[in-house]
């Protein structure tokens, strides 16, 4: 790469919920060449006056199609970083998109993999260039939205009882949920006409019987409202 040329990239934080744990996972590709062969990266593709991508957005859908082979529920770009020292061909930049997939997203070869959020964010699991903190960056996001908006439920099943619509709400958000605050904001996307109850339960081996949502088919986005999640702290 030349002096002149500014490598730049279209890079993907794909989460999903792991229902076991209760806690985040990001997904990630084995690097197919240098530099960093070999290592675990974020899925990304490089966008460049040879590629037929119309748009950041396009070049977007073609990382999820190509690299991560997944579809999300939801798809949102976060923002880009660009500096001399994130990649060691040279200056380079990256326009970084989160995605949030259901529970039950699995991955498509050995070439991917699933991992435990935290162990991208504490540092036990280093990933090249400056993906680390294209996690974080996304992570914050996550969670600020997360306070006003129905974002989480993009995370749990597709048939969703109020406890998964909390466990998902507390995994973006790192912190215990009032109980009595998320159910108000369920019927307030109820009365709204964004989920609907299903007609059917689950049935946990302990404990009763739940009843199952679903988010409509006007549902697109998110929902916003005019009260933050963290107004009342945790309890029952």
């Amino acid at each position: 790469m030349s002096s002149a040329e500014v490598l730049a990239s279209v890079d993907l934080i794909a989460l999903r919920m792991d229902i076991e744990s209760r806690q985040l996972q990001v997904l990630l590709h084995r690097r197919e060449r240098e530099p960093f062969l070999g290592q675990w990266a974020l899925p990304g593709v490089i966008v460049n006056g040879s590629t037929r991508d119309a748009n950041l957005e396009a070049a977007a859908h073609r990382v999820l199609r190509d690299k991560a082979q997944v579809l999300p529920r939801h798809l949102e770009q976060v923002g880009t970083e660009g500096s001399a020292e994130r990649d060691p061909r040279g200056w380079s930049m990256s326009t970084y998109y989160l995605a949030l997939l259901a529970p039950d997203t699995e991955t498509a070869d050995d070439g991917l993999r699933f991992v435990p959020l935290d162990e991208v964010l504490d540092g036990r699991l280093a990933l090249p260039f400056d993906h680390g903190q294209l996690v974080r960056l996304s992570v914050e996001r996550l969670a600020g939205k997360s306070v006003y908006t129905s974002l989480p439920l993009y995370l749990a099943p597709p048939r969703f009882t109020v406890l998964d619509a909390l466990n998902a709400a507390q995994a973006c958000l790192g912190t215990m949920i009032n109980n009595t605050s998320l159910r108000k904001r369920l019927e307030k996307m109820k009365d709204a006409g964004w989920i609907r109850d299903t007609g059917e339960k689950n049935f946990p081996k302990m404990g009763r019987p739940q009843q199952l949502w679903e988010l409509t088919d006007q549902a697109e986005g998110v929902f916003v409202f005019d009260r933050s999640l963290l107004a009342d702290r945790a309890g029952s």
